[in-house]
């Protein structure tokens, strides 16, 4: 699938307003981000939308499958793309939230979902990345699903661990910066131990971009830590 662009955006179940209840101004700044990040993917023109979040296991998902926010109080699957009996409600929660920010955007384009695994080693992720780059296949842009650390102050989920921030300047800048060789070095220990749900992801887009080629520049136009997590919202565009 030839490469036109890529988007970053979190997962956080309470960016969808009506699980924030009262508290869904506090993240009205996020949406509008994640929302602007949609659309510029969407004015590149794509043939496809192709979401990547991690996940339990590496998984290819079918156009008709969803996703579900029952868990955290909202009874109503999450459509990925067709409405078909064939499809089941497995989505995790990465792509359920990806799901419901392109249905938000009211796109009719097909869309296309994979899953890497939480724990893919960094060459795994980038070698899983360029798979899925194809000089035959429809033009496609990728919307990548990952939040940062959570440990980003003691009210946090992982209470507060002094390398967070730090760990998240680096990855604010290699999003900046489309940094693809930064994104692969990030250290999926230090990963783990931060609680950072981004990681696999991240590195799957660098290994799409550099299988892409060409050069790339980078945008990110949110990065914050609401409740102690790093939520940030970038797009990679063409040079």
């Amino acid at each position: 699938m030839p490469l036109v662009a890529a988007a970053v955006c979190p997962h956080p179940p309470l960016l969808v307003p009506e699980l924030a209840g009262a508290a869904a101004p506090e993240l009205d700044e996020l949406r509008a981000a994640a929302d602007a990040a949609v659309a510029r993917l969407l004015a590149a023109a794509p043939d496809a939308i192709l979401l990547v979040g991690g996940g339990p296991e590496t998984v290819r998902f079918n156009a008709a499958d969803s996703g579900s926010l029952r868990a955290f109080g909202l009874d109503r699957p999450v459509r990925l793309w067709k409405i078909s009996c064939s499809g089941g409600e497995v989505l995790p929660l990465s792509l359920t939230i990806g799901a419901w920010l392109l249905n938000r955007s009211g796109t009719g384009l097909p869309r296309l979902a994979r899953s890497v695994a939480h724990d893919a080693a960094p060459a795994e992720c980038a070698t899983f990345g360029a798979s899925l780059i194809a000089d035959d296949d429809p033009r496609v842009a990728l919307l990548v699903l990952g939040d940062g650390s959570a440990c980003r102050g003691v009210t946090a989920p992982g209470y507060d661990d002094p390398r967070a921030q730090a760990y998240d300047e680096v990855v604010a800048a290699a999003l900046a910066g489309a940094d693809a060789d930064a994104l692969r070095g990030l250290d999926p220990v230090l990963s783990a131990e931060l609680r950072v749900a981004g990681r696999a992801p991240w590195q799957t887009l660098a290994g799409a971009a550099g299988a892409a080629g060409g050069g790339w520049r980078g945008d990110l136009s949110y990065h914050r830590a609401p409740y102690g997590v790093a939520y940030f919202v970038a797009n990679w565009e063409r040079v």
